[in-house]
């Protein structure tokens, strides 16, 4: 069993790492990734040539024409020529300066490509640069007869030159990809997070919410079938009060009527105290199966006060001669449960104390009492102990103790009863949500230790 707290930071990090929601996400976002890097990739490969010769196409157009308009207009127009092709083409024309501050050209796939292109049609001495006096364009250089000119294009104009517009489309493109990981993580996790809801709140004895049958096959299938097994097990659980209260009166009336008849009948004191023992074993254990097979319902538990529960069940184990009961119990201590429940627990633990853990020759059997309030408000435990004196038993028997049906008669002694005192301990403990831990003490003896969640 588990406790049913909040679990440490740690713990839930690393739950959430595991979770399936997040490796459902984690997994549709690199597989996105992946292939939009493949695709990034792939087209960059195949448009690099096409790209490589449009803008030394254009390049090559657009320094020719100038070459021409200038070449062939008259030289009175020409100041008014170059206005134009500034202000409508956004084409500036500078003469080349043996002082011009000259920027090496842009460093990018696409560049040393286009060099040898434009160079093959405009001449080998052409020069690029990104920036000249401080400004910055295309600039690539010609000549009109033995002068040298500085064509600007504006980089608008030459498309593919940076990979900025590329990052900007990948990151869009990134972030609507895990915006769809999420979603369709959530689409799956969401069926799977009701059934674990729905199978925890049944563990805790409470009957959850038939669960939707529809969406894909194999979710409907599941839900389908969970719901049939609630129903089923409802039913069990029904049918089996029904057939317990049948056994309680067919077996306990016949009981009844044998104590009656042996208190008339003529018999020696030894021989009716023999058969009234016998009687008195039998109807215990008709009480344990009971006790075993009796559902503990959520809806019945209500605010405990575990310390007054302690200190009145310890003051009636009190009474019995051979016990010497010893306690520690904290102040308001309280917890959600049935009361009626919670007390067969610790009357449960104390017979079995009283039974197995007498002291080692002694002639009587030393119980300790213990319960404690730990942790914080949001986090609060209330820890009940349980121990004798007795001679305890082998470590690797200690699981067998909670078996049903089953009692350690070489570490404990002989025994009475169905060997449910335990079993039914943990049964009513499980549907409590509480956690058992049963040990050797140190010094000698069994300890049992129960921790409940606290108000």
């Amino acid at each position: 069993m588990k406790f049913p707290f909040p679990l440490p930071f740690s713990f839930r990090i690393a739950s959430l790492k595991s979770g399936l929601f997040w490796r459902t996400f984690f997994l549709l976002g690199a597989l996105t990734t992946t292939s939009m890097t493949a695709w990034v990739g792939m087209i960059s490969v195949v448009q690099h040539e096409p790209q490589v010769q449009q803008i030394s196409s254009q390049v090559i157009s657009v320094v020719t024409i100038t070459h021409a308009a200038l070449t062939h207009s008259a030289p009175e127009l020409r100041r008014e020529l170059l206005l134009d092709l500034v202000s409508n083409e956004g084409i500036r024309v500078l003469t080349l300066e043996d002082d011009d501050l000259v920027d090496p050209p842009a460093d990018n796939a696409l560049m040393p490509d286009i060099e040898k292109l434009v160079k093959a049609k405009l001449g080998e001495d052409t020069r690029f640069s990104s920036k000249v006096n401080g400004v910055s364009g295309f600039w690539v250089s010609f000549k009109i007869d033995d002068d040298d000119y500085w064509l600007m294009l504006e980089r608008e104009r030459i498309r593919g030159l940076t990979g900025i517009q590329w990052v900007g489309w990948a990151s869009v493109v990134s972030v609507v990809s895990l915006l769809g990981a999420a979603f369709i993580s959530s689409l799956i996790n969401l069926p799977l997070r009701r059934l674990t809801q729905a199978t925890r709140a049944f563990a805790q004895g409470k009957r959850p919410d038939p669960l939707p049958e529809k969406g894909p096959i194999e979710i409907m299938e599941a839900n389908r079938s969970f719901n049939q097994m609630v129903d089923d097990l409802q039913q069990v659980e029904s049918d089996r009060a029904v057939i317990l209260a049948g056994i309680s009166h067919d077996l306990r009336t016949p009981l009844a009527r044998m104590q009656l008849e042996v208190e008339m009948a003529n018999l020696s004191n030894d021989a009716r105290e023999g058969i009234q023992s016998d009687i008195g074993q039998m109807d215990a254990i008709i009480g344990q199966f009971l006790d075993y097979a009796r559902p503990t319902e959520a809806s019945s538990f209500v605010n405990v006060d575990v310390s007054e529960l302690l200190r009145d069940t310890a003051h009636e184990a009190g009474r019995i001669p051979e016990l010497r009961v010893s306690t520690d119990i904290a102040d308001d201590a309280h917890v959600m449960g049935n009361a009626t429940d919670l007390k067969r627990v610790i009357n449960n633990l104390i017979e079995n104390a009283r039974r197995y853990g007498r002291t080692p020759g002694g002639d009587a059997t030393e119980i300790d009492i213990k319960c404690a309030v730990k942790g914080t408000h949001a986090n609060k435990r209330v820890v009940i102990e349980v121990q004798d004196h007795g001679s305890g038993v082998p470590d690797d028997q200690i699981d067998q103790l909670l078996k049903p049906f089953t009692r350690l008669d070489t570490a404990r002694g002989q025994a009475n009863g169905a060997g449910l005192g335990l079993a039914i301990v943990e049964r009513v403990l499980q549907r409590h949500g509480a956690e058992l831990n049963v040990s050797n003490r140190d010094g000698g003896g069994l300890l049992i230790q129960i921790a409940m969640k606290g108000l």
